[in-house]
């Protein structure tokens, strides 16, 4: 690295060998991951009945007031991707026979449930829905929708767009989260602790929306709310290069950071403490009359969670002489509770070296993962990897990592059964209640790296590993299916159309 770049990288504030093991990212790429083969009921989902569901369900209702419960929420995701089509529509001669998503949309405009509230910013400026539709203006209408001459939602978060009409009031996802947490957050001292990751321009609109609804869910259910917010470090930020693999260099020939992906977030979530965390994305969120299923299988993947991770807490514990008897205990948890395999060269070692190897790989962090059945969504699934010391691992990996050129890993992932509703339940502290540094238990070689522009030239960009994909690597993992009842992202603004987001 010449001396020009190490001093530009400096006067931005960044750490030479960070920006320079980013680079070499660059030049080699990541490795595809090696596959064992895809988690499916037959290995590695558990599929439970209901007699299951109701035990760890109860389990969890025994256990929650005793704990400090988090519900983390990645919200600072950005609305004008749910509005891609819409915009472009405002591109055109406005002639809807041209575009069906947008006819669509006009169409089915009163069952939205930001109707009146559009409605009302139209009439302040002397129109209305009716008018504009009568006079076959729809791009003044989305225009009124998308930008400031109206309620500006293209330029908004996702949590604080109207999602779900009521007849007392309608919804936005960031007070629907509220609501959720009091039907499973709810922990020691009756207390629902809730904490947004937003970008620090919408911050105000997140504590004006969440400020205006907490008396009254205080009021009405007697509990104590604690919500704060944190924003995606600046520090995480990747440098950007060009085709060549050279920094991108700005028109003032600074270099150019970009926001490293979701998997910046472990940072904010290695902030959080807290005995269980549950994970779950700002759009995934139901009307009230869809909740109970929610809650239950919710309550009973933190169920699961303690139980499993009791067990391993006293195999930790007992670790602590090593007897034959400790690590027998270890070794059944290891394979009975979290799947694991234990290596020829384990079973035949000292007991000395057994007690190392199972105390290494029972006291991680712990994740219990809801899978819903794929239905041919994009996004990640579910898998088992082969790892460097001989054992396997349950991996939620995308499509990315997978090297779809080898026939024998290309078979894998087309038997893939499920998909990940990013539905995570998390213990991230250890045997003894000290939390765990999680950024030690990231796989570094597990980054993506995507094609972008700027100013008309392309650029390469760097994601960290994915929170719940390689940021978790080295987490113990357990999944289960979940009903697909409580998988409803919204990636578009007509699938607020869908049956599930009608109240």
């Amino acid at each position: 690295m010449d001396a020009t770049l190490s001093e530009k990288i400096t006067a931005q504030g960044k750490q030479i060998e960070a920006i320079q093991q980013q680079l070499e990212s660059f030049k080699h790429g990541f490795p595809f991951l090696s596959l064992v083969g895809p988690a499916t009921p037959a290995r590695g989902i558990q599929v439970w009945g209901e007699n299951q569901v109701q035990h760890y369900q109860s389990y969890y209702a025994r256990k929650a007031a005793e704990l400090d419960i988090v519900k983390f929420v990645p919200a600072s995701g950005a609305a004008s991707r749910m509005f891609k089509d819409l915009f472009s529509f405002l591109e055109t001669d406005g002639d809807l026979a041209k575009n069906g998503f947008t006819q669509k949309f006009i169409g089915n405009l009163s069952q939205f449930a930001f109707y009146q509230d559009l409605d009302a910013a139209l009439q302040h400026g002397g129109e209305s829905i009716a008018s504009l539709l009568e006079n076959k203006e729809y791009k003044k209408l989305v225009a009124a929708l998308l930008t400031e001459t109206g309620l500006n939602y293209g330029n908004l978060p996702k949590g604080l767009l109207k999602f779900h009409a009521y007849s007392d009031a309608n919804r936005c996802p960031a007070e629907e989260h509220l609501i959720e947490g009091v039907q499973y957050g709810v922990g020691k001292d009756k207390q629902v602790n809730i904490h947004f990751t937003v970008s620090p321009e919408h911050e105000e609109g997140f504590v004006k929306e969440i400020n205006q609804h907490l008396p009254r869910l205080q009021e009405q259910t007697g509990l104590a709310f604690s919500v704060s917010y944190s924003h995606q470090k600046k520090s995480t930020d990747t440098i950007a290069v060009d085709e060549s693999n050279e920094p991108f260099l700005e028109d003032d020939g600074s270099l150019l950071f970009r926001p490293a992906g979701h998997g910046a977030l472990l940072e904010n979530l290695n902030e959080v403490a807290a005995d269980l965390i549950f994970i779950k994305n700002i759009d995934n969120v139901v009307p009230d009359r869809l909740k109970p299923v929610t809650k239950s299988y919710k309550m009973a993947l933190g169920g699961l969670l303690l139980e499993v991770q009791t067990r391993v807490f006293e195999a930790l514990k007992a670790l602590e002489e090593v007897t034959s008897q400790s690590v027998r205990k270890a070794q059944e948890v290891y394979v009975s509770d979290l799947g694991g395999i234990v290596p020829a060269g384990i079973q035949n070692a000292s007991l000395s070296e057994q007690a190392a190897f199972f105390q290494a790989k029972l006291n991680r962090p712990i994740r219990v993962c809801g899978m819903v059945k794929n239905t041919g969504e994009p996004g990640g699934g579910p898998f088992w990897i082969h790892e460097k010391d001989g054992t396997q691992s349950l991996q939620i990996l995308e499509t990315a990592q997978i090297d779809l050129n080898d026939s024998a890993s290309k078979q894998h992932f087309q038997a893939s059964t499920h998909f990940n509703p990013v539905d995570l339940v998390c213990g991230t502290r250890d045997y003894r209640g000290h939390a765990f540094d999680l950024l030690h238990f990231r796989d570094m070689n597990t980054g993506f790296i995507t094609e972008k522009s700027k100013s008309g030239k392309v650029l390469k960009a760097l994601e960290l590993p994915g929170l719940w994909n390689g940021a978790m690597a080295n987490w113990n993992t357990l999944f289960v299916e979940v009903p697909l009842l409580t998988f409803n992202p919204v990636k578009t603004i007509n699938d607020l159309l869908r049956e599930e987001h009608q109240a």
